[in-house]
Parts: structure tokens; C-alpha cells; sequence
């Protein structure tokens, strides 16, 4: 159950669309997916290749949140067929892009819906796959998460399968911690702000690395193009 003082915390769906109205190129990588969410690439191919092993024949998608068009290019890739796609998102500029980028990818139909998944009519037993990447995290309460899965449910054509990748918390505090440092990991010091925003007020860190790599620390790149090291020491941080 949700805790009600975690409600406050979320977005409402106008900051949402300001957020990401603003975000197109992030979005828009296909290569590094949504960049601020972890392990994007490696969630992107698990759910695209589980949705094809698991839907033999997949003739319309719904894709929620679709933002630049991500997931549903990457089912293309998979599928290796074409298919009709549905691309909903609450951003006029993120659809526009996704559509874009779908029609070139050799897409014959694409319907696009600019909604609130929640409060839009969409036909009922119609979709063979639905895609939600991360999107669900900001549905408010118990009864939302229950009414968006019992909607879901009633879009999905027989045999039908639905994929989600989001963010989530562990009841492990040390695995919980360890994963909001990873999500809070950016290759750029203006997505690594936006992303923690939504913790509340960022400060900013500069790390000396040219320093500390001349002192002998040890540095590895991550998958998502992020430089990593085992820890900081006092004297190679400053406050911006």
C-alpha cells in the first residue's frame, strides 16, 4: 500500500508534460533509451525479446508513455515484421518525435493518442502487446494502480501479454540504496539534476577524477557511458 505522505511526492500530470515537453533528444536514442532510468538499454531488450517469445503473432501494439518511441522501435527490431502501433504519451513534442521516428523505421499504421492513459477511451480486445516503460510509477494510489491494470486487461486481445520496466523501491534498505545510486548515476551534469529533483533540492558535487587518477584510483565505464569508481575521498570533492 502506498503510504498517503509519498502521494505529495509525486508529480501531477502538468509537471509531467512541462518535464518532459523539454526532453525530446534524451529520449530519442535508441542506443541508450530513457537515459536517467537504470539499466534502460538492458530493460528495453528484455521486455521487446519476452514480448515476441511470448506473442507468436503480434498484428497491433499499445505503447504507454511511449516518449520518443523507444520500445516500440526496438519491437520492430525483434518482431522483424511490420505491425500497427498505437503511441500514447501525455507530450505533443515526445509523439511527434516517436511517430516520426516509427514511420521511418517502415511502420504502415500509427495512431497516436495525446492522454492521460487513465481517462482515455481505447478499444477494448485490440492490442496483442502493451508496453509500459517507465511510466507506471506515477499513478497516485492503491485504486489507480488497480484500475490501470484492470483497463490494461480489457485492451488486450486474446492471447495478449503486457511489459513493464520501472522504477522501483527494495525492501532491502542496502539493495534499495545501492539501486537509487545507480538511478542517480548521469553522464551529463543536467540530467544527473533532473533526475535527482525528484528526490528533492540537488547539490552538486565536482570530483576531481583527473586528480584522483594521477593519485592512482582506478576508474571503469558502465554500460550506459558513465565513468565509475569504487569511492571519492574527501579531498577530491568540491561544492559547487
Amino acid at each position: 500500500m502506498i503510504e498517503p505522505s509519498r502521494l505529495e511526492e509525486k508529480s501531477t500530470i502538468e509537471e509531467i508534460r512541462q518535464r518532459f515537453d523539454n526532453d525530446v533528444e534524451r529520449f530519442s536514442n535508441l542506443e541508450t533509451g530513457q537515459s536517467a532510468t537504470i539499466d534502460a538499454p538492458l530493460a528495453m531488450e528484455l521486455i521487446t525479446h519476452a514480448a515476441v517469445a511470448s506473442t507468436p503473432e503480434i498484428r497491433r501494439i499499445l505503447d504507454i508513455g511511449c516518449g520518443a518511441g523507444n520500445n516500440t522501435l526496438r519491437l520492430r527490431q525483434v518482431y522483424g515484421r511490420d505491425f500497427d502501433s498505437d503511441l500514447l504519451d501525455l507530450c505533443v513534442p515526445m509523439l511527434e518525435r516517436a511517430e516520426l521516428r516509427v514511420r521511418e523505421a517502415g511502420a504502415n499504421k500509427i495512431r497516436v493518442w495525446q492522454s492521460d492513459f487513465r481517462t482515455i477511451d481505447l478499444p477494448e480486445g485490440s492490442f496483442d502487446v502493451v508496453l509500459a516503460a517507465a511510466v507506471l510509477h506515477h499513478l497516485r494510489d492503491d485504486a489507480d494502480w488497480l484500475a490501470a491494470f484492470d483497463k490494461v486487461y480489457r485492451l488486450l486481445a486474446p492471447g495478449g501479454s503486457f511489459w513493464i520496466t520501472d522504477l522501483v523501491s527494495h525492501e532491502t534498505a542496502g539493495v534499495d540504496c545501492m539501486m537509487w545510486n545507480r538511478y542517480g548515476e548521469s553522464a551529463d551534469e543536467s540530467t544527473a539534476v533532473k533526475v535527482a529533483q525528484r528526490r528533492g533540492k540537488p547539490i552538486v558535487l565536482i570530483i576531481e577524477a583527473g586528480k584522483m587518477e594521477h593519485s592512482g584510483h582506478n576508474f571503469f565505464l558502465s554500460a550506459n557511458g558513465v565513468w565509475l569508481t569504487n569511492e571519492v575521498p574527501t579531498e577530491f570533492i568540491r561544492f559547487e
